[in-house]
């Protein structure tokens, strides 16, 4: 099994919106991180509008499946800026520094994982939502939950 800043790391590109550079690195991807093979197969046979267009059917029309942190009520504090400045990264400004596939990187390249930890709870509630829509996608949560902890008892994330 790769180590979790590799299956962090490739996790974050699923997770972002697919275009042609994600497609070019599905090879890679799917030889680097073993427990995402199935969601990079998948994408690697769908035409990339239909990969788009199921993106934006999943993460942008359903309230329910947000990839940000702070649409989670309940959870811990999502990240700031200055969290990735104390890590000695910057975030680019083309998403807040909520948004999953950032969080992700920001624990491949740190190897801090308590942010994530802290979200687990909210973590799995979108998995379940994700597997209940019947999207590919879920299994990318699945590999990233299976990574973490358990929820700390008496934290219950739900989305706002």
């Amino acid at each position: 099994m790769p180590g979790f800043e590799v299956l962090y790391q490739a996790a974050a590109l699923c997770l972002m919106f697919p275009d042609d550079d994600f497609r070019a690195r599905l090879p890679l991807l799917r030889e680097a991180a073993p427990p995402l093979r199935e969601f990079a197969d998948h994408a690697a046979l769908t035409p990339l509008a239909e990969l788009a267009a199921h993106y934006v059917e999943v993460f942008e029309a359903e309230p329910d499946h947000s990839l940000y942190l702070s649409a989670w009520r309940g959870a811990a504090p999502a990240p700031s800026e200055e969290l990735y400045r104390s890590h000695g990264l910057e975030t680019t400004g083309e998403e807040p520094p909520d948004f999953l596939p950032a969080v992700l990187e920001c624990a491949a390249r740190t190897g801090d994982t308590e942010l994530l930890a802290e979200h687990r709870d909210g973590l799995d509630r979108l998995r379940s939502r994700l597997t209940a829509f019947g999207t590919p996608y879920a299994t990318v949560l699945e590999a990233v939950c299976v990574t973490l902890p358990p929820a700390a008892p008496g934290r219950r994330a739900r989305p706002s």
